[in-house]
């Protein structure tokens, strides 16, 4: 899943994916979800690659036609999330300005990916999961940071080419893009140690969120005494 599924009954714009395709989705889903799965009940370190392939009976060779590594599959909950929240961005109206336009995308990546037939490997749920199982994991966590500086490039040249910047030139796309990932950084930490916002789940984490932005504006340009 890199995004919801839609049908064209849903979404006429859609692209409706063929046979082939739905089946090797179906597959790279089940393994993201067995691997999940297997990290939560054993740990990630002490869960292997063969263990993963074994309990949706594929074999190692299949596994490795869809992740790379234990890493690429761990982090594919989260990846997922954050490759639709790309794609919301992308879609955002030309009016809104670049701080508007990131938060709308990601209230709506939070919101549409928290659906309860969105449970799955690519659900809110499994995401606020891993963000608890990153904690427990130095190596899972630097896999993890490593790919949120490669989005923060994206969002940059996003945010450069929609307002018709070079981003070589101006460091503001770069920069936001950064702040933003920031403030989303602190919400995820925020909600594993928040019991209210933990025990809400997705709708807690959107919460957050949006009460971490609320404060964005006054910790940057206002006085704090």
């Amino acid at each position: 899943m890199a995004t919801p599924l839609t049908d064209s009954t849903t979404d006429p714009g859609c692209r409706v994916l063929g046979l082939r395709e739905r089946k090797k989705q179906r597959t790279r889903d089940a393994l993201v979800d067995a691997a999940h799965r297997l990290f939560l009940s054993q740990g990630y370190g002490r869960t292997t690659v063969d263990e993963i392939a074994a309990s949706v009976d594929v074999s190692q060779r299949t596994f490795f036609r869809y992740f790379a590594n234990k890493e690429e599959v761990a982090l594919a909950v989260m990846a997922d999330a954050e490759d639709y929240f790309i794609e919301c961005l992308r879609k955002r109206p030309a009016a809104e300005n670049p701080l508007q336009a990131m938060r709308a995308a990601i209230t709506e990546a939070w919101l549409v990916l928290g659906r309860d037939d969105q449970s799955g490997p690519g659900g809110v749920t499994a995401a606020l999961e891993l963000f608890e199982l990153l904690e427990n994991s130095p190596t899972l966590l630097a896999a993890h940071l490593r790919r949120t500086t490669e989005q923060e490039g994206v969002v940059a040249g996003i945010l450069a080419e929609r307002e018709g910047l070079d981003p070589a030139a101006d460091l503001r796309p770069r920069l936001l893009a950064a702040v933003f990932g920031a403030v989303v950084r602190i919400s995820h930490l925020s909600w594993t140690s928040d019991n209210a916002a933990h025990a809400a789940g997705p709708d807690g984490m959107i919460t957050l969120i949006e009460r971490h932005f609320d404060q964005l504006g006054p910790a940057l340009a206002g006085s704090w005494r």
